[in-house]
Parts: C-alpha cells; structure tokens; sequence
C-alpha cells in the first residue's frame, strides 16, 4: 500500500641529492602555476582566486555523493515490510529486538544499520531525516551515465556546460561565491565557470606535488625528456614515487578488504570542515567515496557493506560537528539504488530508487518524508527495484529555496527542467 509520509514521530622519501631537487621543484612549481590559472586547477596545488564578492550570511550545503550505488535497503531498512526477508534470504538484516545484531528501531517502518548507530542520536534530536525511494528518473543502469546525469543536475543528458554545484556557486553576482572539493581532481559536478578549491583525499591533502595529475605529470615529462643527467634523474625518481605510490594503494586496499575508499572518508570529511571553517566565503562542498557496488558478497550485520557504512556513518557525524549552524544541510547521495533480491552471489545489482539522506537543523528530521509503496513485486519498478517516487532536483529545490532563499527561477537555472514537488513541502522547517 502507497504511503506518504510527513510526520512520523522522531522517534615517501627524498627522490634527487638536494642541488638536483631545488631545481626541479622550482621547475615543477613553475609547471604546477600554469594549470592552477585555471577555473578548477590541480587538487593539491597552490590556487589563487579572485576578489570575492560578499559572502552569504547564512547556510552552507555540503554533497556526500556514494559513487557505486549503495544499498539503500540495508542503510535504512524496512523491517516491517515481509517481503524483505523474503527477498533477501541472507543478506537481510534480522528486524530490531534491542541489540546490535539486528537493524535499530527508527520508527514502525524502517530501522538503521547496526554499523550506522553513531547517526541514532541525529534522528532523535530530530536533525536527520531521509527520504527511502528518491533519485533519478532517468531509468539508465549504468554507473557513468548515470552519475553524469547527477553532477549536471539533467536526467537523460550526457553533457551540459557545468555542474550543477558550479552553476549554483555563480548564480547571479556570485551570492554563493566559492565551492570546495575533496578527493577528486576535477569532479564533474564542481566543473564550470565559478571558482572552485580542489584538494585530493587523505593525506595527500597535507602534501604539495602534481605528480600525481595526469596532465601536468606529463607536462614534466615532456620538459624533462632529454639525455642530460638532470632528466634521466627527474624522469628515473618520479617513476620510482609513481611506482610506490600504487604499490602501497594496492597493500591499503587488500588491508581494508575492499572497503579502501569509504575508509578514508572521515579524514576527508575533516579536511573539508577544517577549510570551509577557515574561508567563510566557501559556502559549497563536495565529497565522494566508492567502492558502493556490492556485486557479491555484500554481507549483512557485518561485512564490506557493513565496512563502509560505518566509516559512512562516523564521516557524516563529523560533517555534523562542523556544518551545525542553523542553515547548513548535508545531502548524502548516490546514482541510483539497487535491486530488492539478492543475486546468486550474495550481493546485489544495479537498481533504481534509493535512500536520500538529509542532515541540517532545518531539516525536518527525525522522520522519513515522501512516499514509501513497499516491496510486493507490482509496486517495484520492472519488478525489481524501488521506483524513483521523488526526483532529486526536486529534493534539492527544497534545500535551496528553504536555506539559500532561490526562487523558482534560480532553481531552474540550477536543475533545468524542475518540476516542484509538493509532497516534500514539509522536508525543511520553515
């Protein structure tokens, strides 16, 4: 039976001898100035940016975005719903009896992963809330157009000349003037005319170098290509970084059993509240994690997907102690969802709907918002997925009108073809 829900109650070492090194850095300086002149420039390189325009007073929005397609049904579980035993013979997680082995009450619906608990206190103070059957309309199962079709903010389309972050962060004389990125060189979401900060994950944000930028490691090697001795060592010690650096990535992935990715989202999420508490002007971020496409052996109260909820879990508490001002909103989201059944394998494939999460004091939280029409096979869309009963533009058209003040044609400049949707107009407080 269709629902539509509103107000449930809350319940690595020295590469050349020192003469050789200050030469080449000042040289890979040199290098790294003329790709950082760009709008987006190298993550990890110095960047400089133009005299802001005045900053907003209010509300900071900050994008999670899970590349993979996690499993919506396992983060926010619908216990109550038979079929979902059914479908999942062993990988469902058991209904709530009060420990920690089975999924943690929310409401008489849905319950939490166990590995999420540290997200519990949220929706009590009634700060989190989701909504179980969001996305893209766009019916498309493949993770690269899909995620595209996400960054750009246009389901169906393959290209458009921004991002939707960027063209939010340059909307009219700059009112929302600088957005930042972590993990990611140039992600397609933040690309476009706006200035935007980038820095990579982890610990490399700490460290200077463009070596690890495609384009301006092979701008080096073509200015170090010859047969002198001070390009055989630049070309003999960059090789030598290069060759480590993947040789331990391999090693941390093996360690963190495949769960390398969200593992280090919480650092990330630190790095970002660290930067954006110290620029007032960046009002926009922009994480992402991956390793979300649980082909096979998924698991269930434990295991790979277990993993990265957790790590998800304590990255989205951070993001909370340092994004907790009246108007900022923390959006959690991924390209689509996937399938009801498990496979043969244990684990799950490419679906549709999915869970849409929502962290910020003027989210209406501590509930689940929009419809909810359950697991029986007529109600799943091509009888193996949830539908998308609430597109995302329209979700965020919420946030923006409700946090960032935009009107009806500001919203359609930043997601073309919004349509309102006027069963989410009790997802933020007025």
């Amino acid at each position: 039976m269709k629902r539509i829900n509103s107000v449930q109650s809350p319940a690595s070492g020295p590469l050349l001898v020192p003469a050789r090194r200050r030469f080449l850095n000042a040289s890979a300086v040199l290098a790294s100035s003329a790709f950082t002149a760009g709008i987006t420039g190298i993550a990890g390189a110095p960047q400089v940016f133009a005299q802001p325009a005045p900053a907003l007073k209010d509300g900071r929005l900050i994008v999670v975005f899970l590349r993979g397609a996690y499993d919506g049904l396992s983060a926010t579980v619908p216990y109550a719903d038979p079929e979902y035993a059914r479908l999942r013979p062993t990988i469902a997680l058991p209904a709530p009896d009060g420990t920690e082995q089975t999924a943690l009450r929310l409401d008489q619906t849905f319950g939490l992963h166990p590995a999420m608990s540290v997200l519990l206190p949220l929706w009590q103070q009634g700060v989190l809330g989701f909504l179980p059957a969001a996305g893209s309309p766009d019916p498309t199962r493949s993770h690269f157009e899909a995620q595209i079709h996400w960054e750009i903010g246009i389901p169906g389309r393959s290209n458009a000349p921004s991002g939707w972050m960027n063209t939010l962060a340059s909307l009219g004389n700059n009112r929302i003037q600088a957005a930042l990125g972590v993990g990611e060189a140039n992600p397609r979401i933040l690309t476009g005319p706006a200035a935007v900060r980038l820095i990579p994950r982890g610990n490399a944000a700490t460290r200077e170098g463009v070596l690890g930028n495609d384009r301006a490691r092979s701008a080096l090697m073509d200015l170090y290509a010859g047969n002198d001795k001070i390009s055989q060592a630049f070309r003999q010690g960059a090789e030598s970084r290069r060759m480590s650096a993947q040789e331990l990535s391999m090693e941390m992935m093996a360690a963190d059993n495949g769960a390398a990715s969200a593992a280090g989202l919480v650092l990330d999420a630190q790095h970002l509240g660290t930067l954006m508490r110290n620029d007032a002007r960046l009002r926009l971020g922009f994480l992402s994690a991956g390793g979300w496409d649980t082909h096979a052996n998924q698991g269930s109260v434990t295991g790979t997907l277990a993993n990265n909820l957790g790590n998800l879990a304590r990255a989205l508490v951070q993001l909370r102690n340092d994004f907790s001002a009246p108007g900022d909103v923390i959006a959690v989201v991924s390209e689509f969802g996937r399938t009801t059944a498990e496979n043969g394998t244990r684990g799950t494939d490419h679906g549709h709907g999915n869970t849409f999460w929502l962290i910020g004091s003027k989210v209406n939280g501590g509930r689940w918002h929009g419809q909810w029409s359950g697991l029986a096979h007529a109600s799943l869309n091509e009888g193996r997925d949830l539908p998308v009963h609430h597109d995302f533009r329209a979700v965020f058209a919420e946030v923006l009108r409700a946090n960032f003040g935009l009107g009806a044609a500001q919203i359609a400049e930043v997601f073309p073809g919004v349509v309102q949707d006027a069963r989410l107009s009790r997802l933020m407080k007025a």
